[in-house]
This record gives C-alpha cells, sequence and structure tokens, in this order.
C-alpha cells in the first residue's frame, strides 16, 4: 500500500481521511520529556493531521499571534535565500518583506499580544 498524502491544514477544521489516520497516528500515544509521540517515529503526519482537524484559524487564535509572526519570518527568508533570481529582484522582495514584518510587528504590539 502506498503512503497516503500528508494531510493539508485548512483555515477551518476539516477531516482526514481513515487512511491517513491509520497512517499517521502513533500506535500509542505517550508522552516523553513533554513531547507528545511514540519512540523515534516521524510525527509531522500527526501533527498536520491535528492541525487539520483543529483548523489554523482555532489554531492561531489560542497561541501567541508573535510566536506566529516568528515563524513566519522564519520561513519567508529561508525561502527567499534559496530563490534563483536576479540579485536586485531578491533583494527588492527582502524590503518588501521586511516592510511587512514591521507592520505586522506594529499590529501586534498596538493588540497588546
Amino acid at each position: 500500500m502506498t503512503q497516503p498524502p500528508l494531510p493539508q491544514p485548512k483555515l477551518e477544521p476539516s477531516g482526514i481521511t481513515f487512511d491517513q489516520y491509520a497512517e499517521f497516528t502513533p500506535q500509542k500515544l505517550e508522552l516523553s520529556n513533554g513531547y507528545m509521540g511514540y519512540g523515534g517515529q516521524d510525527q509531522l503526519g500527526f501533527h498536520l493531521a491535528v492541525l487539520t482537524n483543529m483548523g489554523l484559524l482555532k489554531a492561531v487564535k489560542h497561541t501567541n499571534l508573535a510566536l506566529w509572526i516568528e515563524a513566519l519570518d522564519f520561513v519567508v527568508r529561508e525561502k527567499l535565500a534559496k530563490v534563483d533570481a536576479e540579485p536586485e529582484v531578491t533583494e527588492a522582495m527582502l524590503t518588501r518583506f521586511n516592510q511587512a514584518m514591521l507592520d505586522l510587528e506594529a499590529v501586534i504590539d498596538y493588540l497588546g499580544e
């Protein structure tokens, strides 16, 4: 049997398939050093399944917004560093991104989070 595709979280809660459940849910859920999982098993599918069921809007509402901004900053900068484009284009995108991040941080600060 081929492995089912990884669950794809959406803004609103959505379901996963039985094949995804069977493939990505640990047979035995344990708590070790503060982490849920089982053995050295890759937990990506399990985590994505939980986020799919929860929906990203609910996940964001129940966590610190500044952490989401920090994660977005990290991932976008990592992707920008790998883009194969003219240096001027990459620099322009980085400048736009930096301004967007400053604007987002100002809004988060205003909200007091």
